[in-house]
């Protein structure tokens, strides 16, 4: 673990020093960094190549001395997880200023309530040890490879734990947690684990206890984590002490919506839209920014938010904002001149609305015969499209797909979409889809009214449960009779008779009966 002769010199200058010492040595034996501390600890730097030895542990092992005759310390321990240390290796300095013994620690490959997440060896005299401490990691890594067998490192996918804090019944947390493996699936995340911990008070530095953030950090070593994806907002502070802690990548849920919208805007109004979002979202954490920035690339043709100088970033983003805002308004101005044009042909219109995934667009490709994008992922479709639509008795309508909602729209969002939004003001007819196959639907029913609420849109609203294969009879026969509706199966064109012919009233009644 170390040499005797350098034990005794490091042990010798720490006492006359009064200070503590460390040594970070690598597995060829060289002395990478050498640490001065106060007489209480010391205090380990970031380590620039994470997983520089090319396995799960850092490659580099910490060994450092204790003048009180202490023991391996918690600060130790947490060291020697967070920065996935080969070995934690305590040296108790006597009062003669020689080496007592060095105390090592290694992390638990199999942790356990009794023996936490670390191992703690005998202790042995620096001129007596026998054991090879190259076997001894060598044995740590093939232990820990063989820990649960995972796909080979894909570069271009990140490998993620879901993390959740709630203070909400589980069943309650559980949903949210369920919700946001969806999101990550849908932003083409590899989810490898999920952690929810149930606290009536977020932490102020990292949102969770440290101890959990510590289990968290051992399931990312074992399964080869990269990233940490918390499904409650993080501010600028603790994602920085998260970053620091771990050495993981770490996005929250607001990000994660906001990379999926940068992949998915293929209009030129939603690529304007979402960049707006993220550069409103990182505006004010730049001071701390780090590698959780980095997904907010998004395909949207600036250089990507965390590239440049972060002394003329404040600036740049204030620049652009402004240049995105002026082109906005261009936009929504052509947007208004074609609902004009709309209004004096006194063609009606139809607005599907709902959460997303319900099957808004599947919907409105039966209906229209088209073939706009429709997947089975959260916010396969951003961009609002309209489609003609002839009803049987020669009632003609615009109908218009718009963008899903979702829990807690980001309000970076909320604010970049008003634009598309005001869309929904211009219509007659309110078709409200759910997913009736969903155990969530009621909830996600109450969001949507919720956010419609928050757009001061009441209109005349059509309940259209969809996915009736996926729901029990009597499932949806509640649902229908509760609020009214009328159940589909957009993938089954005969299913849309009720809908057609109930839709077809609200319009003629909204216009007056004059359609």
């Amino acid at each position: 673990m170390i040499g005797p002769e350098l034990a005794r010199d490091l042990a010798r200058l720490s006492f006359d020093l009064g200070r503590q010492l460390g040594l970070l040595i690598d597995r060829a034996g060289r002395v990478e960094t050498v640490i001065v501390g106060d007489r209480r600890g010391i205090v380990i730097p970031v380590l620039s190549g994470a997983r520089s030895a090319g396995g799960r542990l850092k490659g580099l092992r910490c060994v450092h001395t204790h003048l009180d005759g202490e023991g391996i310390s918690e600060d130790d321990l947490m060291d020697l997880l967070f920065l996935r240390l080969d070995l934690m290796v305590i040296v108790k300095v006597q009062e003669d200023g020689l080496p007592e013994r060095l105390y090592p620690a290694h992390l638990a490959v199999n942790p356990s309530a009794e023996g936490g997440n670390w191992v703690c060896l005998p202790p042995v005299v620096p001129s007596r040890q026998e054991s090879d401490c190259l076997a001894l990691i060598t044995g740590l890594e093939a232990q820990f490879a063989k820990f649960k067998p995972v796909a080979p490192l894909d570069l271009d996918r990140d490998r993620a734990i879901l993390v959740g804090v709630s203070d909400q019944p589980r069943h309650l947390a559980q949903g949210s947690m369920a919700e946001l493996i969806e999101l990550a699936k849908s932003d083409g995340i590899l989810v490898l684990d999920t952690v929810i911990q149930r606290r009536h008070q977020a932490s102020p530095r990292f949102i969770i206890g440290k101890g959990k953030l510590g289990e968290i950090m051992l399931k990312a070593l074992l399964l080869n984590a990269n990233l940490l994806v918390f499904d409650q907002e993080l501010n600028a502070s603790q994602a920085h002490s998260i970053v620091q802690h771990t050495e993981l990548r770490v996005i929250d849920r607001t990000q994660l919506i906001l990379d999926i919208f940068a992949r998915r805007a293929r209009s030129r109004e939603g690529q304007v839209q979402i960049e707006m979002a993220q550069l409103k979202y990182m505006l004010p954490r730049l001071e701390s920014r780090d590698d959780s920035l980095s997904r907010l690339t998004g395909g949207i043709g600036t250089r990507g938010p965390g590239e440049t100088k972060l002394e003329i970033d404040r600036r740049r983003i204030k620049e652009r904002l402004a240049k995105l805002e002026a082109r906005l308004t261009g936009i929504a101005r052509e947007r208004h001149q074609r609902r004009e044009r709309r209004r004096k042909r006194a063609v009606p219109v139809i607005s599907l609305v709902g959460y997303t995934n319900a099957g808004k667009s599947t919907l409105l490709n039966v209906l229209t015969k088209s073939d706009i994008l429709a997947e089975d992922k959260l916010f396969a479709t951003l961009d609002p499209t309209s489609r003609r639509l002839r009803f049987p008795e020669e009632v003609e309508v615009i109908i218009t797909d718009t963008v899903g909602f979702i829990r807690d729209l980001p309000a970076e969002l909320m604010k970049a979409f008003k634009a598309t939004l005001e869309e929904l003001r211009e219509a007659d007819v309110l078709v409200h889809v759910v997913d009736s196959g969903n155990p969530r639907c009621e909830e996600q029913i109450r969001v949507v009214n919720g956010i419609l609420d928050e757009l001061d849109l009441h209109l005349p609203t059509l309940m259209v449960f969809n996915k009736t294969d996926l729901a029990g009879p009597e499932t949806v026969a509640a649902l229908v009779e509760r609020y009214q509706g009328v159940a589909v199966c957009a993938l089954r064109r005969e299913t849309l008779a009720g809908f057609m012919e109930r839709a077809r009233e609200l319009v003629v009644r909204q216009m007056g009966g004059t359609a």
